[in-house]
């Protein structure tokens, strides 16, 4: 079934698509090269690259969120150091994790209006987002977002057969449902592969992780900003 031309329900990512959020990330980043490099001789990047990988390792045992980073950056600390990094450095690390939570959510421009905007001409609009439950939620109910959306659906892993199963659930066919956010691997490329549609925002801080890219000929809609959703899906309609 090819996708209508108009999709009845609209869903919307909420990390770096509708607040931002990588930016806590680059900021402990930042301070976790510099408290190895105290202890460790090594280019900045080389940190970098191997927090990450272990952050890829861990995902099926941690998921996505901010716990999950910090038990990453606990252990790559220790295996880098050898064991040596002393126990305030470690602290210093949990600290980076309780900052990252309870920092103030600052929402993407125009989050509301788009939002709102969608409602108002006739979509379904649903928010989408994955991670730990408890972080998630918590970002959701900060975001003053939740009372605009029909539904808000947190998920451990953005793949076809999460989305498939949302939609299943709530009986809504792939050609009637569109996603827009800023993660090619986790809001483009899996809807596409259940025929539904896909709006690209991009990101300047997009975690490494979720960078992939297209394959050819990937029928999806790339959008300047978060602004342009409402006028790309009228345009579409007509």
């Amino acid at each position: 079934m090819s996708p209508a031309p108009c999709p009845r329900v609209v869903a919307l990512d909420g990390d770096d698509t509708l607040w931002e959020n990588e930016t806590n990330f680059v900021t402990s980043y930042a301070r976790f090269r510099e408290l190895l490099l105290r202890h460790v001789d090594m280019p900045p990047a080389e940190v970098d690259r191997l927090l990450l990988a272990t952050e890829k390792r861990n995902l099926k045992a941690y998921g996505y969120g901010v716990k999950g980073f910090v038990l990453s950056m606990l252990e790559t600390a220790i295996d880098v150091t050898d064991a040596r990094i002393p126990a305030s450095d470690l602290k210093e690390i949990l600290g980076l994790g309780r900052w990252m939570l309870e920092h103030p959510l600052t929402p993407i421009d125009g989050a509301a209006e788009v939002v709102t905007a969608l409602r108002d001409a006739g979509h379904e609009v649903w928010l989408i987002t994955k991670g730990d439950l408890f972080d998630q939620e918590s970002k959701v109910a900060r975001s003053g977002l939740a009372e605009l959306f029909h539904r808000v659906e947190i998920v451990s892993e953005k793949d076809p057969a999460t989305y498939r199963r949302l939609l299943e659930r709530h009986g809504v066919e792939p050609a009637d449902f569109a996603m827009a956010g800023n993660a090619m691997r986790s809001d483009v490329l899996p809807v596409l592969a259940i025929g539904a549609r896909a709006f690209f925002i991009p990101h300047p801080l997009t975690w490494a992780h979720e960078v992939v890219q297209p394959h050819p000929g990937a029928a999806f809609v790339e959008l300047k900003s978060l602004r342009d959703l409402p006028a790309a899906l009228r345009a579409m309609a007509a």
